[in-house]
């Protein structure tokens, strides 16, 4: 069983986790657990650990994960993410299910689209938990991020979009925000090479952006002209690349092939 000063470390963090504005006091608890846990040998378990100290790291480490991402701290989630990965597999037959495996599951397949990790996407689908196949991919937050991967290939960008508003936790809008970041720039620079100028309406819609604000932002960033009195975006001008064809040697170097044919035959 978990010392006393572990358990009311445990319920300080859950009650910062559960507060309006606590993110900033589960910081110094998270540190603090962490510790404690890996002094009392609980963050690499072995077999001989008790039930109820597993269930209570996981706890600790599932709450850690949610922070990171509510912090906008990636890194800080993929390290509790590959902490987490031991109780979600090695010892998934010893332990009770959580509630909060698979929003963290699919926390964690979004992440990896943003960061165009196709590959592993696939393979961590293909490793969940299969008690139930047809159960797991409808369990909405796998489905969630199931159903973006295949609007981003598809390339029906509008959707991804409105993820954000289907989305089954809070924390999700965060990866999907992130997500429409690399997709505004792609269509960005296809508008770049499309066009020379487009109204700032326009460029608007094709840039999923809801005010003027947001887009005069975005041009600045990308180095585009705003004209505020025709409301226009004129793009920089690309200067064409010259390619220089050494005319002289490929013609000497044809007759020289010529000649060398001729010999042979």
């Amino acid at each position: 069983m978990p010392s006393a000063q572990l358990t009311a470390l445990h319920n300080e963090l859950k009650r910062a986790f559960d507060s309006p504005a606590g993110e900033q006091k589960c910081a110094p608890l998270l540190a603090q657990l962490k510790v404690r846990l890996a002094e009392a040998g609980l963050l690499l378990p072995d077999r001989n650990a008790k039930l109820e100290d597993l269930v209570f790291t996981r706890e600790i480490l599932e709450i850690g994960a949610f922070w990171s991402i509510r912090t906008r701290n990636v890194p800080s989630f993929d390290r509790y993410f590959s902490q987490l990965q031991t109780y979600y597999t090695d010892y998934r037959s010893l332990l009770p299910p959580s509630p909060r495996e698979f929003p963290i599951l699919g926390l964690n397949l979004i992440r990896l689209l943003t960061q165009n990790r196709i590959a592993d996407f696939h393979t961590m689908l293909e490793s969940l938990p299969q008690r139930n196949t047809d159960e797991v991919y409808e369990n909405p937050y796998i489905k969630h991020p199931v159903n973006v991967e295949r609007w981003l290939m598809e390339g029906s960008y509008s959707k991804v979009w409105n993820a954000r508003e289907e989305a089954p936790a809070e924390e999700y809008k965060f990866f999907v925000d992130s997500l429409m970041g690399t997709i505004r720039n792609e269509i960005a620079s296809c508008e770049e090479s499309a066009y020379d100028s487009l109204p700032l309406k326009d460029a608007a819609t094709l840039l999923f952006f809801t005010n003027k604000s947001d887009v005069v932002t975005f041009s600045q960033q990308r180095g585009w002209q705003v004209d505020f009195v025709s409301e226009t975006i004129n793009f920089a001008t690309k200067g064409e690349e010259k390619i220089e064809i050494p005319k002289q040697k490929l013609i000497a170097a044809n007759l020289k092939y010529a000649r060398e044919l001729e010999q042979i035959v």
